[in-house]
């Protein structure tokens, strides 16, 4: 053992086997699974130990987030972990605990840096929303166990990973979409809705609430809208598609009243999501055409349609009650929501009616339109220039495009992303929701297997494969694409549980694409994610399509 290279050989090999060793015996750092994927984590060595009492600590200087720490703190009660909430003096955090605090060097509105040692668990912000968006990781990082009361008894500690995490969405836009005409929901089904789109960090909610087949909101100066809109007297049995056409015989019909809409609104702010509610025109109006049939071509009579499709029966846009109505139903509607869009549908409105309609061809006459398309568009010019007074913008389907809009006006591209392209191009702000990738009232498996839907196909990989900006659009033009939306028709979906089993977990592949940079997009990875995170669902009781991921 005197040869120098041999003693030089033995002394590495040892440092190499003592590293691995030391290696080997460290603590296991568990990769970190949160959806959507945040932009960047840096993950640390050790644990934060929660067990029995945490306190959460706000500075005095910013006591708007009082509300995110009373939040937080029914996060931990479920599992009967006790919270101290109190306000401290600004960069004081010292002590053992969570903070929440504003920090202005953050430049974006949703932006939030999760920070997590052994000794305390800091949550800041740009906004109260990017804390609020940091408090859905944080929860993420907390056993599933805790969001069930029936199984929180057993957690007796909770460690939390070390980490320092940097996160902000890569769209302004991240929508879900209800339809209440078709099949109405109770408001504490809407509220179990809004808490999953917070889960995943989505803030738009598109709320459906006119139809064909029922009228689902409260107006106080129309009041037949609910007593005879909001009823049909029986419903179709199978798909529309099939005739001969059969009935339930059975009278089906529900509403939201003013009080439940504030009621709805208030709990979607708490949670910083903004509900745009949906009043359909000039088409899909037969419920309220049931009510006041003088609002009609024809007038009448008229029936709540009692199957699904498209029918003829419009509102007249050659009767100037007809836009007083509408005028006076939107005044009551903005009433109720904060939010700066109000939709107004556009889509698919026949021109039969007018085509035979005294009133409709003077109108075209007198205004020098070409014809009954251009009829449209002076309805939802009108529209559109009401809502201007009221300082409130429209949003529509991309039908809305035909015959031009004012700079302020959104489209929706359902059809495809044609529209969608044609409006970015003209320096129009879009949100894509193509039946392609984001009608989850498609079947997402086997027909065979699964319960009657509409049509199409729509599987989770197609989902997430969604690039809602085209690679028609140059970096310019696609700055006017606002983001995307997942949206439910409920044609075919007579219970929530029915809901959730068509929205989950496809929404929650959603959500990633517009939260997650593009090129961080890894399906296997999101997938792998998601099996863990299903456990999350099934303690919040989601009723989401449970085959295996593929």
């Amino acid at each position: 053992m005197h040869n120098p290279k041999q003693r030089i050989f033995i002394q590495v090999l040892i440092a190499i086997l003592f590293i691995q060793t030391m290696i080997s015996c460290s603590p296991e750092v568990k990769p970190v699974q949160i959806i959507p994927q945040p932009v960047k984590i840096e993950q640390k060595n050790g644990v934060y130990k929660l067990r029995g009492e945490v306190s959460i600590m706000v500075s005095a200087e910013q006591q708007d987030l009082m509300g995110l720490a009373n939040y937080l703190s029914t996060v931990f009660e479920t599992a009967n972990i006790k919270t101290n909430i109190s306000s401290i003096d600004a960069g004081s955090q010292k002590g053992k605990g969570i903070y929440l605090t504003i920090d202005p060097n953050l430049e974006r509105a949703e932006e939030y840096k999760l920070e997590i040692t052994r000794k305390r668990i800091i949550i800041s912000a740009a906004s109260a929303r990017g804390v609020f968006y940091g408090i859905q990781s944080l929860r993420q990082l907390l056993p599933a166990e805790i969001e069930n009361e029936a199984f929180a008894n057993q957690i007796r500690e909770i460690e939390i990973p070390c980490l320092v995490l940097k996160d902000y969405p890569a769209f302004a836009y991240r929508g879900m979409h209800l339809d209440v005409a078709r099949h109405f929901f109770p408001v504490s089904f809407i509220k179990k809705y809004l808490d999953l789109m917070a889960l995943h960090k989505m803030n738009h909610f598109h709320w459906h609430l006119t139809e064909d087949q029922g009228w689902r909101i409260e107006i106080k100066q129309y009041p037949r809208l609910t007593q005879i809109g909001s009823i049909r007297k029986e419903t179709l049995i199978g798909h529309g598609g099939v005739q001969p056409f059969q009935f339930d015989g059975k009278p089906y019909g529900g509403y939201y009243t003013q009080e439940e809409v504030r009621e709805i609104v208030k709990y979607a702010e708490d949670r910083f999501i903004t509900i745009i509610p949906e009043i359909e025109m000039p088409g899909h109006s037969r419920a309220a055409l049931a009510a006041y049939p003088e609002l009609g071509c024809t007038g009448g009579p008229y029936e709540v349609a009692t199957r699904w499709g498209v029918f003829d029966d419009v509102f007249c846009a050659g009767n100037e009650k007809v836009f007083g109505f509408l005028e006076n139903v939107l005044s009551e509607v903005i009433e109720l929501f904060p939010s700066k869009l109000i939709h107004i549908g556009g889509d698919e409105c026949p021109k039969t009616r007018w085509k035979k309609c005294p009133k409709c061809q003077d109108r075209i006459k007198k205004e020098k339109l070409a014809d009954e398309y251009e009829l449209q568009s002076y309805f939802i010019h009108r529209i559109e220039n009401f809502l201007l007074t009221k300082d409130r913008n429209i949003i529509g389907w991309d039908e809305i495009l035909e015959g031009g809009l004012t700079p302020n006006a959104t489209v929706m591209s359902w059809r495809g992303t044609e529209g969608g392209i044609a409006a970015a191009k003209v320096k129009q702000q879009v949100i894509m929701t193509p039946g392609s990738h984001c009608y989850f009232d498609h079947y997402q498996a086997d027909p065979a297997t699964q319960p009657l839907a509409i049509g199409g196909m729509t599987t989770l990989e197609k989902v997430y494969s969604f690039n809602p900006i085209p690679n028609e659009l140059t970096r310019e033009e696609s700055e006017y694409v606002l983001g995307a939306q997942g949206n439910v028709w409920t044609e075919y979906m007579k219970t929530p549980a029915h809901v959730e089993y068509m929205a989950y977990p496809r929404a929650i592949a959603l959500a990633e694409v517009l939260w997650t940079p593009r090129e961080q997009h890894n399906y296997v990875d999101f997938t792998q994610r998601l099996i863990k995170h299903l456990n999350r669902l099934d303690m919040i009781n989601v009723n989401y399509f449970k085959e295996p991921v593929k």
